[in-house]
């Protein structure tokens, strides 16, 4: 579970913008925006609609601390750069905790930046820090004094552990989930003459998946690009894996998908596309069905021309000329 916040100002801190969102594993379940008609903390996932107003009216008030904190810290950094409150600032601060299966806890996770350049991060030991800047130093001496570790340790261990698991129980339909990956392969030739080989894995839940290409059973790293897991918008993940391969080597290469949805692992090649049928063989054919068909016609006006001979068979001679065509038209 992860807190992420950030205060934007300008303007002399006449105005700002302060976001508040909550995640369980890569699911927004809650979130704030103070430039919204009516600033409160709303539900974002369909667990939290079990909650009751009075949580939501502290959740809001909460939300107002953090933005006079964040404000206050961010004031503080100007002072140390001597700089004035015009132009454009952010603070951005990520706390929260992750849990081991079985909700034990695993790690917990406390940072804060400053205009994108300081920053201040709690290590995993839970007890100091690491910093960058001349600011987040001097706040990191402030917060040794305070012990401010210390008490970000009980919070972490303990009560983000608690809420977590909460999280879990009530939202486990979502969260528990496994969605597999669609997947697939494509082909691309460049102007060059490259051949890229694209794996795809689509619409999979949760976000961790591994996506590696071999060459005749061995791992291929050089001429690989992975792109980094991104949300597809639906509450699913993407994620593609590219090679560059020399032409007509491509069934050499095997893209392989593990995913916790997939029973096991599976194994992607490219799938050239089936060839046509070659335009000779449909100009014989039409060919051979043209013969055919004369000489079907020629059968008939031979067969008409002995009849009206022998002067019988009129009105059958006349019910096939309509119903000749007719007859025909199937074998056409």
């Amino acid at each position: 579970m992860l807190f992420f916040q950030t205060l934007l100002t300008w303007g002399g801190f006449v105005e700002y913008q302060y976001t508040h969102l909550g995640y369980v594993d890569d699911t927004l379940f809650m979130g704030y925006n103070s430039r919204a008609d009516k600033p409160m903390m709303k539900p974002r996932a369909p667990w939290m609609h079990q909650e009751k107003p009075e949580f939501w009216e502290y959740e809001t008030q909460r939300a107002l601390n953090l933005t006079k904190q964040l404000t206050e810290e961010l004031n503080a950094v100007l002072h140390i750069y001597n700089q004035n409150k015009t132009g454009y600032h952010t603070v951005q601060m990520m706390h929260g905790c992750s849990v081991l299966l079985g909700g034990y806890f695993r790690r917990g996770y406390y940072e804060l930046n400053y205009d994108g350049r300081d920053y201040i991060a709690l290590n995993e030991d839970l007890s100091t820090w690491t910093a960058f800047g001349k600011a987040a130093k001097i706040i990191r001496y402030q917060w040794k004094i305070w012990d401010f570790a210390e008490s970000l340790r009980t919070y972490l261990e303990e009560t983000c552990v608690e809420i977590l698991q909460k999280h879990l129980e009530k939202g486990k339909e979502i969260l528990l989930r496994t969605d597999p990956p669609q997947t697939h392969v494509t082909h691309n030739a460049s102007t060059d003459g490259k051949i890229t080989l694209r794996c795809w894995a689509l619409d999979f839940y949760p976000a961790d998946i591994t996506l590696t290409w071999q060459r005749d059973g061995d791992n291929q790293t050089q001429d690989v690009e992975v792109m980094d897991t991104r949300p597809s918008g639906n509450g699913t993940f993407q994620k593609w894996a590219a090679v560059v391969v020399p032409p007509g080597e491509e069934q050499r290469y095997t893209c392989h998908v593990n995913h916790e949805g997939l029973p096991e692992p599976i194994t992607l090649r490219w799938d050239p596309p089936q060839l046509p049928v070659p335009i000779m063989t449909i100009v014989i054919g039409l060919g051979l069905g043209a013969v055919l068909m004369g000489a079907v016609v020629t059968f008939l006006i031979w067969k008409r021309r002995t009849k009206s001979k022998k002067g019988s068979g009129s009105e059958f001679l006349s019910l096939w000329e309509h119903q000749a065509p007719l007859r025909m038209c199937p074998d056409m």
